[in-house]
């Protein structure tokens, strides 16, 4: 039978809940309207008429005047920023100036690309950077294997600081061009996505195992773990129970950072393996001044980015009673 104490427990936790939630959605539409502010504004101060890009370099004056007027750009600034944020509350994201195709659609059809990428980088990233850091750890626990332990931080953090574009370079050279092992770069199958994956997860792997070997020692250093070890448990009983659970805090903290160093990489390889992804669009659409197309495409990658930050504030939240669950 439950008590007086049990339902306010209940009650507490469900307020605690709300008030979360509550916080979250609000700092979410608060990003988001911070970005679409930003995005406006950086696009239409920029130099550069996407009426002459639209009309050509040839083009009269009228000419040109009158592509600004069907474009809308001959109105004031204000005026053209109030009418974006309408069609975005009304999801209509309007076409782009270079071909005429609805914004929605080109997303629609090269996010796809994006997010194999993305997705096949974030587990690349997360299993080699996760075992890597574990079995580093246990190598050099206590102070154990001190040339070990300094090639490991030197080697990770050279690897950690290599640009994605210049490992895909190599990649492309080595596994493409003198072996012949994988298409160069244009082919949308999953052979041509397994240099570009490689590529965007080589040096968020590399922050990743060094995070996470610093956490392992730590967890390795409780009681708990000599515990275990007193009982004579297997190896795998006790790294898969006792010290990888609670070494996954220290991931899942920077999974959102890692995350949006992904999605950022990514739009860089995009462009250096010819993908038609959500990269290779939005520096296409920023070289010629495709507004629609380049405020959407942020849009797109900024809601990710916000949302996947998110799930890991919440997934922590589970994980950590004293997280900010509770506290909110």
């Amino acid at each position: 039978m439950k008590t007086d104490a049990d339902a306010g427990a209940l009650r507490s936790g469900a307020a605690g809940i709300a008030g979360f939630v509550a916080s979250k959605v609000a700092h979410l539409v608060a990003v988001l309207t911070g970005l679409l502010v930003a995005t406006f504004l950086l696009l239409h101060l920029t130099p550069g008429d996407p009426a002459v890009r639209v009309a050509g370099l040839n083009a009269t004056p009228q000419r040109l005047a009158d592509v600004r007027h069907d474009l809308g750009l001959d109105r004031p600034l204000l005026a053209q920023f109030l009418t974006y944020l309408d069609n975005v509350a009304r999801w209509r994201f309007g076409n782009s100036f270079q071909t005429g195709e609805p914004v929605s659609s080109i997303i629609a059809a090269r996010l796809p690309v994006t997010l194999e990428i993305v997705i096949g980088a974030m587990v690349l990233t997360f299993a080699f950077g996760i075992g890597l850091g574990v079995w580093m750890a246990a190598i050099t626990r206590e102070g154990r294997h001190r040339r070990v332990e300094s090639g490991f931080s030197a080697t990770t953090s050279l690897l950690g600081s290599i640009p994605e574009y210049v490992v895909g370079t190599v990649l492309v050279l080595v596994f493409a061009v003198w072996l012949g092992l994988l298409p160069v770069a244009g082919a949308v199958t999953w052979q041509g996505h397994v240099l570009p994956v490689i590529a965007v997860a080589f040096a968020p792997t590399a922050v990743l195992a060094r995070i996470v070997r610093v956490e392992t020692l730590d967890v390795l250093a409780q009681n708990y773990v000599r515990t275990a070890r007193a009982k004579h448990l297997s190896i795998l009983r006790t790294y898969g129970l006792h010290v990888l659970p609670n070494s996954l805090t220290g991931a899942l903290t920077v999974g959102g950072l890692i995350f949006a160093s992904l999605l950022g990489g990514t739009v860089v390889v995009e462009n250096v393996f010819a993908l038609p992804g959500l990269g290779s669009s939005l520096v296409q659409a920023v070289q010629v001044r495709d507004y629609p197309l380049v405020q959407v495409t942020v849009l797109v990658l900024g809601f990710s980015i916000v949302v996947v930050n998110l799930c890991v504030e919440a997934a922590l939240g589970m994980l950590d009673r004293q997280s900010s669950l509770r506290r909110s």
